[in-house]
């Protein structure tokens, strides 16, 4: 016998109560939104652009299953139900082979596409992939320390400390290593996230297409600092950054073994400086330890010495 439902009652006083509180739990979420930047949904070079497409691609084929199932869940609630006569039930049935081919075949072919897809696009974007480009490619070494981001400039024979400045439109290619405990590096609008690791070296190649200040943060916990080791990514013209170069070549300190034992201090929130001279060799040097790594965030014991130092 079909069940029947009660007539609604009319609701108390005070029923209203939990649907106020739900609305405004959701008003509440909305401001709370925005705030929130879409830094990865706003790409400023071709390795986010790529990224960001791999994203929505992903979404959208997720989406064409998880959709229709969700129709197909409500109407199949809406068919069924006790009171509709023309709904053809079998209480004993338990197995169709036909059913079984759809319920298998389609999510084995989701995953062979996003695969598919990955396996592409992992080859296309592979972080030690050089960028084709007109301009001419820019070398950076970035060492992270506590709690600070330095970026040396070989060719040029400068340094800075978290700020990094690059000619916008030219592929930059980044060697990246850690002076002191393992983090990421990660400029969002520019892509790929890679980490920094002590003794080793990472192959990281980005561009920016056009001028502008991008955020860059360490993305992976390193200890009291971590929320503050933030730089600034400036993308400038060609003339300009020559410009900075310029201006920055033997106007300031000299980064070599002694000031980069200091600089290798555990400091937080430390001002954007540069160094208009480097020494030859000092990011191998720091790379392969022959520069003492430093403590990291727990103090820990010292670091032995480099039988090749």
């Amino acid at each position: 016998m079909p069940l029947r439902m009660n007539r609604l009652q009319p609701q108390a006083p005070g029923a209203a109560g939990p649907r106020l509180v739900g609305w405004a739990a959701t008003v509440l979420l909305g401001f709370c939104l925005a705030g929130c930047r879409y830094e990865l949904l706003d790409p400023a070079g071709p390795v986010a652009a790529g990224e960001k497409l791999i994203l929505l691609d992903a979404l959208t084929v997720m989406l064409a299953i998880i959709v229709p199932v969700i129709i197909a869940t409500l109407a199949f609630a809406w068919w069924y139900r006790a009171a509709n006569p023309r709904a053809r039930r079998l209480p004993d049935w338990s197995y169709s082979g036909r059913i079984e081919l759809v319920v298998w075949s389609i999510p084995v072919l989701v995953v062979v596409f996003l695969g598919g897809m990955a396996w592409v696009s992992s080859h296309e974007l592979d972080p030690g992939e050089p960028l084709e480009s007109q301009g001419k490619p820019l070398n950076v070494q970035v060492v992270s320390l506590d709690w600070k981001w330095l970026f040396i400039y070989p060719d040029q024979g400068v340094a800075s400390v978290n700020r990094l400045v690059i000619p916008a439109g030219a592929p930059v290619r980044f060697q990246l290593t850690s002076g002191s405990v393992m983090t990421a590096f990660f400029i969002p609008r520019l892509g790929s996230m890679i980490y920094t690791m002590n003794g080793m070296v990472s192959p990281l190649n980005l561009m920016a297409d056009k001028p502008g200040d991008y955020f860059g943060e360490a993305a992976h916990y390193s200890g009291d600092g971590f929320s503050d080791m933030n730089f600034t990514a400036s993308a400038l013209s060609a003339s300009d950054f020559a410009a900075w170069v310029a201006g920055v070549r033997g106007r300031g300190p000299l980064l070599d073994a002694k000031s980069y034992e200091v600089l290798a201090r555990q400091s937080a929130r430390a001002p954007s400086f540069t160094y208009g001279q480097v020494q030859p060799g000092l990011f191998q040097a720091i790379a392969t330890q022959r520069l003492p790594p430093g403590p990291g965030p727990a103090g820990g014991p010292p670091a032995r010495p480099n039988p090749g130092g």
